[in-house]
């Protein structure tokens, strides 16, 4: 396993590079490629896709529409639920030879309270990540475009689990003034950046291509605005960042740790090349190890 070893939140992990949440689908690599991956997992953490309450379609397809720098994605959080992710997918995940990191989302405190107790109090979880992207169904507002929820939230979480909860925040807003509130509410970590906001054009008929009309955009067209957001949000706090963005190349991953980063996470380069992962941190490994020789 290249890299060396880093601690985050606690957690012991072999290098810095894990995935971006919904962008590596560990179960079915397993189904592919067998115990292989277990024995050549590309990633030093898993983090898994976002679990929600109740179980979800995800949005009407199309769902994906490729740009020349990156990708549309309009998925929706397609998923079992909460029970059917314990019964089902959690004894799966359980077995990978990394720590697992479980993403979550509700629309209120109560839904977020519940995941965060059933979830967090299974041995196999090692964090839990906060997708914080949908609005509280009490206020109308959006957790992650709100300080004042994001604080309310996170306090209201802090006192359900001790292990450590990471924010994921939203790039469509300043997300300093976000991280700083989430870390006042006890947050322990923030990750960043999420998908900006998009629409893809069907040429042939001038109208939206995703079924959903709007989705999500990933990929090296976000790298620049990445860095410049995790650039902020490590100047606002004092608590690990999960860097992610566009990253495709150890070079990538280095800036995002230049800017403050502790982690870097890939997420549609493991579209293109399903081991990016290990080979992004063999040459993150590469560049620290010239540049300690310099």
């Amino acid at each position: 396993m290249p890299g060396a070893a880093v601690e985050f939140c606690g957690i012991e992990l072999a290098h810095p590079i894990v995935n971006g949440s919904g962008t590596f689908d560990a179960i079915a690599a397993r189904r592919a490629f067998g115990d292989e991956l277990l024995e050549s997992f590309p990633f030093s953490a898993f983090v898994s896709k976002t679990i929600t309450p109740e179980p979800r379609p995800g949005n009407p397809p199309p769902r994906l529409w490729e740009t020349p720098s990156g990708m549309i994605n309009s998925i929706g959080l397609p998923g079992k639920g909460m029970t059917g992710f314990i019964e089902s997918d959690l004894p799966e995940l359980a077995e990978l030879p990394v720590p697992l990191i479980v993403s979550v989302m509700g629309t209120s405190h109560e839904e977020f309270a519940s995941l965060v107790e059933g979830i967090g109090s299974h041995e196999d979880v090692a964090a839990l990540e906060l997708n914080v992207s949908c609005p509280n169904v009490h206020s109308g507002l959006v957790v992650g475009e709100s300080p004042d929820e994001a604080r309310s939230l996170l306090a209201a979480l802090r006192p359900l689990t001790p292990k450590p909860l990471i924010v994921k925040l939203t790039p469509n807003v300043h997300p300093a003034p976000i991280a700083e509130a989430a870390v006042e509410g006890g947050a322990d970590a923030v990750s960043l950046i999420n998908t900006l906001q998009a629409v893809a054009i069907d040429p042939a008929t001038g109208r939206p291509w995703l079924g959903a009309e709007r989705g999500g955009l990933s990929g090296s067209a976000v790298r620049v605005i990445a860095l410049n957001q995790v650039r902020e949000v490590s100047a606002a706090v004092d608590v690990p960042i999960v860097a992610m963005g566009g990253v495709a190349s150890g070079r990538h991953a280095s800036d995002l740790i230049g800017e403050g980063a502790s982690l870097v996470a890939v997420g549609t380069e493991s579209f293109r090349d399903p081991a990016a992962g290990s080979r992004i941190a063999a040459e993150l490994d590469e560049i620290r190890r010239v540049a300690s020789s310099a």
